[in-house]
């Protein structure tokens, strides 16, 4: 009876967790629905909320290695509340906003917030209440909850500000929903940790942890690959509803005009919705594949599946496809690559190394999103972002080949010794 007890229980936190992400990665995937709008209504360049996004995202990167060693040490719950309570005030900060000054500090503070209220707490607080079998998909439910969010969240955000055309109103809207975060947090709450059995492997200090993944090769090529998947998703999330309406595409649907806005705010739903496919049927391949090979097929796709965008005319139907494909590799890369790290290190430092390769993920991000706009402004096109794109998702899929998915020695050490 206790056994099947267990069995059920690791649900929580995976749908807690689910839940959590929906609405904070929701939310934020949103914030290029306001590229137009706050450049317009402020009168500065896209360069300003670019950067005010790009800042946010390497904070969230640089603070996520730091959080999930709280979240390791003290508890991924009170950790998760936390973030979840600073993030709403960031969220608020922004909504106040009327200058340059308060929408780059309410980014910080959302990024600061979101850190700690994001994927590596949730992720290693996840892994360690789900059975090592169940575990990638687990991870990929998780990671579907911030898609989900970002199908309904995102279009959400594209109506409201369609219709009161107001980005004060829309922004506020999704700061109360963010509140939401916070008691889900329980969800997530781990038992006491039992002590170790017999044969399992000596529990490492911080440090041990860290110096035994630098050293190991395919720890550091998941650190480059994951820059990239970072690169990508900035650039789509923060620009691809700005390309969209600069480029005038919209569309009717049923007798009923799209304006190029709304379709900008339908084309990321649409990554979301399909990337809920896309996380759990490649976290399910996580289970029964390697790892790193499919990450490799994954960010060739991506490539493939931008030089295909660009190479068609432009139009509401070569957005919407584009749109679904890239859905389907979207986050795909996030089980893969968790459940990389917690099978070549272990679960016990898993928030912690998690955030360090999230960290080079945020680097990524800030390139792709403030690069775009700066671009943008220097060339008055996207066209030099989407090559670069290309050129990135072959480069990633090259380097996931040489890593050599197994445990490190520890671990092989300590699986004879038990055996």
């Amino acid at each position: 009876m206790t056994r099947m007890t267990k069995q059920r229980s690791f649900w929580v936190p995976v749908l807690c967790g689910a839940a959590i992400l929906t609405i904070g990665m929701g939310a934020r995937q949103s914030f290029g629905i306001f590229q137009k709008p706050i450049s317009e209504s402020l009168g500065v360049g896209r360069e300003v909320w670019s950067f005010g996004n790009a800042l946010a995202m390497l904070l969230m990167g640089a603070l996520a290695p730091f959080a999930g060693n709280m979240a390791d040490r003290f508890g991924s719950a009170k950790t998760v509340a936390v973030g979840g309570l600073v993030y709403v005030a960031g969220m608020a900060t922004i909504a106040f906003a009327s200058g340059s000054t308060l929408l780059i500090l309410g980014n910080l503070i959302a990024g600061f917030g979101l850190a700690a209220a994001g994927m590596g707490p949730i992720f290693g607080a996840v892994s360690r209440q789900t059975p090592p079998e169940k575990r990638s998909l687990a991870l990929g439910i998780t990671t579907a909850g911030g898609s989900f969010g970002q199908f309904a969240i995102v279009p959400l955000a594209s109506v409201l500000q369609a219709k009161f055309g107001d980005w004060h109103f829309t922004m506020w809207v999704l700061t109360f929903l963010s509140i939401i975060m916070i008691p889900l947090a329980i969800g997530i709450r781990e038992p006491n940790r039992a002590a170790p059995a017999v044969g399992a492997p000596i529990p490492q200090g911080t440090k041990e942890a860290l110096t035994e993944a630098y050293g190991t090769r395919g720890y550091i090529l998941l650190i480059i690959g994951f820059f990239v998947c970072g690169f990508h998703v900035a650039f789509i999330g923060l620009h691809l509803p700005a390309y969209i309406a600069d480029n005038a595409i919209g569309m009717s649907f049923f007798g009923r005009p799209i304006t190029p806005l709304e379709l900008g705010g339908w084309a990321i739903g649409l990554v979301g919705l399909f990337n809920l496919a896309g996380a759990l049927i490649w976290g399910a391949l996580g289970a029964k594949h390697s790892k790193k090979d499919l990450l490799a097929l994954l960010y060739f796709l991506r490539a493939v599946g931008f030089i295909i965008f660009l190479v068609l005319p432009l139009s509401w139907m070569s957005v919407l496809i584009f749109s679904a494909t890239l859905g389907f590799l979207w986050l795909g890369t996030v089980p893969l690559t968790s459940g990389l790290v917690g099978y070549m290190f272990g679960q016990t430092h898993m928030a912690m190394l998690w955030g360090i390769v999230f960290f080079s993920h945020q680097i990524g991000s800030f390139l792709g999103g403030w690069g775009a706009g700066r671009l943008y402004d220097i060339q008055g096109n996207y066209d030099a972002m989407w090559w670069i794109s290309v050129g990135l998702g072959l480069f990633a899929a090259a380097i996931h080949w040489f890593i050599r998915e197994e445990p490190v020695p520890r671990l092989r050490a300590a699986a004879t010794a038990a055996a």
